[in-house]
């Protein structure tokens, strides 16, 4: 993706330094110029982590103080709290790419992120990850051809960081289905596992978080590996038939990552990505 390098460069922000966090900070700092991209500040919520990899004046100790940076864009690789309590407020200063896109599934964040928008005129990006396929699935859900849209993710249970009653469920055989039903119920209790469930969402806004279906499945034969199945069904045409989807994605894993390989390649991508489309208010994938 070619970037023009000869305009004042884009100043970048990122909030999260786990394993995408450094990935993106180690581009940033070795292509950004390149790029037309300057990284301005990098936060974590433990600072230490930073430490001896990050330059400590681009280290940034709160978020409150992220104005002073004057990013073009901030960049969440956090956890979806960081959406809840701080997305709007950095919206006053940036447009935000959101990494977590499980936050949208909370209906009070996605309208305060949306108002925040449009008062200061900035873009709320939200990163596909391992969503395959999305700009299909929003053409088709524009066209008012999709009847439903299911997404299976399935990886080994260490990969899972469960909350409330899914941190108590408990594998029953090889391959155990965790959870079965809509997206916004999942959401709260697997935030970090359901990010590609969320996105899928987003990308068919006529089924939304309550119609679109997420199923979580702990496989033990899946320790180095992420599997995600999309299906989707438009409406019956005249021969009673539906037109009908599916991919299978597998993505490897180092055992109990969150985040498989080609997830953390695809977000780079989104992030150059949102740096060529224009900035205007509203949520929209990249």
């Amino acid at each position: 993706m070619n970037m023009a390098v000869d305009r004042v460069p884009r100043k970048v922000g990122v909030v999260g330094y786990g394993r995408l966090g450094q990935s993106l900070v180690s581009h940033l700092l070795a292509q950004g110029s390149e790029l037309g991209l300057e990284l301005v500040f990098v936060w974590n919520r433990d600072p230490g982590r930073m430490a001896g990899s990050v330059p400590p004046s681009l280290q940034l100790h709160s978020l409150a103080a992220l104005g002073e940076r004057h990013p073009d864009l901030v960049v969440e690789v956090a956890h979806p709290q960081i959406i809840h309590d701080s997305g709007a407020q950095i919206l006053r200063h940036a447009n935000l790419l959101v990494g977590s896109a499980s936050a949208l599934a909370d209906s009070a964040t996605e309208r305060q992120l949306l108002e925040a928008s449009r008062q200061w005129d900035h873009s709320v990006f939200v990163a596909r990850g391992a969503l395959w396929g999305t700009e299909d699935i929003s053409r088709l859900d524009a066209s008012g051809g999709l009847q439903s849209l299911r997404v299976t993710m399935a990886t080994h249970p260490d990969g899972f960081r469960l909350q409330g009653p899914l941190a108590a469920a408990c594998s029953t055989g090889p391959r155990t289905v965790l959870y079965e039903g809509p997206v916004r119920g999942l959401c709260p209790f697997a935030p970090q596992n359901s990010n590609t469930m969320a996105a899928a969402a987003l990308a068919a806004p006529s089924l939304g978080f309550d119609n679109v279906i997420g199923v979580l499945v702990a496989d033990l034969s899946l320790r180095d590996l992420h599997v995600v199945d999309v299906e989707l069904w438009g409406p019956p045409g005249p021969t009673g038939r539906s037109f009908a989807v599916h991919t299978h994605r597998e993505n490897p894993a180092m055992p109990g990552a969150v985040t498989g390989s080609a997830t953390v390649t695809a977000f780079w991508r989104s992030l150059l990505g949102c740096c060529q489309l224009p900035s205007r208010p509203g949520i929209q994938l990249c």
